[in-house]
């Protein structure tokens, strides 16, 4: 199984969504939207931007 995200309503109501890898694990995690479209924009802008983000080191 590959990653996936999983889109959901938290107990406030607002929508969320996971990052999680193969193994079940959670990889990242949203902020909470006010809509259901907002967080699917959400999803599409770490599909779309990710890909190709460097990594910062600020250790």
């Amino acid at each position: 199984m590959a990653a996936k995200f999983e889109l959901f309503t938290d107990k406030a109501g607002k929508f969320r969504w996971h990052l999680k890898a193969a193994n079940g694990e959670v990889i990242a995690a949203s902020q909470a939207y006010e809509s259901k479209a907002a967080a699917k924009n959400g999803i599409e802008s770490v599909q779309k931007n990710a890909p190709g983000a460097p990594t910062e080191d600020q250790s």
